[in-house]
């Protein structure tokens, strides 16, 4: 059985980590570890009609942002890594700088230094330098960035065509497939 912490942060589009749990939802062999911020859960009330206990359901196992003791808080704890989705500045900010003040960040911390996948969906724009700095340092310490970007090709029509992208590119940074993906044909 994998193990994959999903994080939600407090950035503009909580709805693609809402999708990133509904994906994994249907994976066999993959438990979801669920962390939420204080500030997600404000843009779920502003952004969509979900409860947070909606969102929690998806999950196999959720924690308290400011549980410090929580299991996914000590690389003694065995996972196969991160989803930040979306990643705030001002998380990846704590996280490039290792300020464990949180659940979240904690967690992405102790995934990098066991040597696991961290994969974060940044939302910011446009991106100031220090958003830059940020990010490449986030790049240089081994963290996967994947942005939501716009994407035509597949002939993503819709947000929701849009997002079903974005979640599959974060995905395959796991090696798991996801059925709502059009890849690249050439």
């Amino acid at each position: 059985m994998r193990k994959i912490i999903v994080g939600i942060s407090g950035a503009t589009g909580v709805q693609i980590g809402y999708r990133v749990l509904q994906a994994l939802a249907g994976v066999e062999d993959v438990q979801t570890h669920l962390v939420v911020s204080e500030g997600a859960k404000v843009i779920f009330g502003r952004e969509t009609d979900l409860s947070i206990k909606q969102v929690e359901a998806l999950a196999d196992v959720t924690y308290d942002n400011r549980d410090l003791a929580a299991p996914i808080s000590s690389g003694s704890y065995r996972t196969d890594g991160m989803i930040v989705a979306p990643c705030s500045m001002k998380s990846l900010s704590a996280m490039v700088n290792s300020y464990d003040d949180d659940l979240l960040v904690r967690a992405a911390d102790v995934c990098m230094k066991e040597g696991r996948r961290v994969v974060l969906v940044p939302r910011e724009m446009p991106l100031n330098r220090s958003h830059c700095r940020n990010l490449l340092q986030a790049a240089e310490d081994g963290y996967s960035i994947v942005p939501p970007m716009l994407t035509f090709y597949n002939g993503c029509e819709t947000t929701q065509h849009q997002v079903d992208h974005v979640v599959g590119k974060v995905l395959m940074q796991f090696g798991i497939d996801y059925d709502r993906f059009v890849p690249w044909q050439g």
